[in-house]
């Protein structure tokens, strides 16, 4: 059939970011409710009643560091003491193996600067048999339920005492005992294996729930949809955690879908109870983080967070964001440093001080600087003292094959 007039050209719509080198970013995308102004709905709601809280940002301190609103905790400030000292810990950790990694004693590192609420806050509500699933930039779990620093930077080393026995990049950690699942480097797997051992633990009449970890660029690989598609149908008792930090790579979050929706309204399309939260402010994080548990822990299904953050720091050590975006944008970041925010409701409530703050400070950065110090004893990248060809053959089979004996004599260890 002929036209009876003519059409316009057809065009894609590509999304940009806010914001380019030489170019101050408008913030203005990220419908940042007022504190304390999102309701908390029932435990036992339906997704589909949680659309307004999926689209709105839960937040519970405001800009004096007040806890307010109906998701605001009733927690000891013991825990919240707990909490800021283990995100400075791991602040300070970050900062001297990145430093580590310039000095040629590691060969790659990744950050979670401006992250650590999100690994802390939801670390200290679950349960120490529950098990995580997570990300490259999720250490801040590991360093908050007490995995030892000297185990971390050894693996980071790829030494001696490496107790992944150079298996695994450097940053990809591994305890079964603090509930750490081995990090994946493909993208989106541990969305679905986080799903899978959920399903496993209800089958088997266990009480223990699994926490998924995924970034925004993430969301975007089939295993996250095929994992929201399984926990929402068996209604498997796991929290499936986005953290949107604003970028994946040098890719903004709207070439994932970030523009056209938010990422929590992704899980509710999914038939799945999703939230939206403040990911730097972590009395929301520790609140919102206990609600889905206690959703997954009383037998309600998944749910689905989005946590609203920003990468401060480079994407990894092969990464250089001046390229890509204004050299001062967290600094403007909206949603402010996770840290302060929570050390000004401390010293507020009395719990703190600034003077704490720097003892604890100078305390942390010494307990780092010696911990590194036994680690390289062991070996760093730089000095070549690396695990023995022999580990190789170890932990694979509970009885080694013949011909593999056989390679084992060959090269003489």
């Amino acid at each position: 059939m002929t036209p009876t007039r003519k059409a316009a050209p057809l065009k894609l719509h590509v999304p940009e970011p806010p914001g380019r080198p030489g170019r101050e970013t408008d913030f203005s995308y990220l419908q940042i409710s007022p504190p304390g102004s999102v309701r908390r709905p029932p435990l036992d709601s339906k997704p589909s009643e949680t659309l307004d809280v999926a689209n709105a940002l839960v937040r519970v301190l405001d800009d004096q560091g007040r806890a307010v609103g109906p998701w605001a905790p009733e927690v000891d400030p013991q825990l919240l003491r707990a909490g800021l000292r283990a995100m400075m810990k791991t602040r300070v950790y970050d900062a001297r193996m990145l430093i580590a990694q310039r000095q040629k004693k590691m060969s790659f590192y990744m950050q979670c600067l401006g992250e650590e609420a999100i690994g802390v806050g939801q670390a200290l509500a679950l349960e120490p048999g529950d098990m995580c699933f997570p990300t490259y930039r999720q250490q801040a779990i590991l360093i908050a339920r007490g995995y030892p620093l000297l185990d971390m930077m050894c693996q980071l080393f790829s030494n001696s005492r490496d107790p992944i026995k150079g298996r695994q990049l450097p940053v990809m950690y591994s305890s079964k005992q603090h509930g750490f699942f081995s990090i994946s480097g493909n993208l989106g797997t541990q969305y679905i294996q986080a799903v899978g051992w959920a399903m496993a633990s209800a089958i088997k009449g266990d009480t223990r729930i699994a926490s998924a970890w995924i970034g925004d660029g993430s969301t975007a690989e089939a295993d996250f949809h095929n994992a929201l598609t399984f926990a929402a149908v068996y209604r498997a008792p796991v929290i499936l955690n986005i953290v949107n930090n604003q970028w994946a790579i040098s890719s903004f979050q709207g070439i994932a879908g970030g523009e056209a929706a938010t990422f929590a309204a992704r899980g509710v399309g999914n038939g799945i109870v999703s939230l939206r939260v403040d990911g730097n402010d972590f009395l929301a994080v520790y609140a919102a983080s206990q609600w889905a548990i206690e959703r997954a822990r009383g037998n309600l299904g998944p749910t689905l967070i989005e946590w609203v953050t920003y990468r401060a720091g480079a994407h990894s050590t092969s990464d250089d964001p001046s390229k890509y975006r204004p050299v001062d944008e967290w600094a403007r970041f909206p949603l402010g440093d996770p840290v302060p925010r929570l050390k000004q409701h401390l010293i507020a409530l009395g719990a703190w001080s600034e003077e704490e703050h720097a003892r604890v400070q100078k305390e942390l950065e010494e307990e780092v600087t010696a911990t590194q110090k036994e680690a390289e004893s062991f070996g760093t990248l730089a000095t070549g003292v690396i695990p023995s060809p022999a580990t190789m053959f170890e932990d694979v089979y509970k009885d080694m094959p013949a011909h593999l004996r056989r390679q084992r004599q060959q090269l003489g260890v």
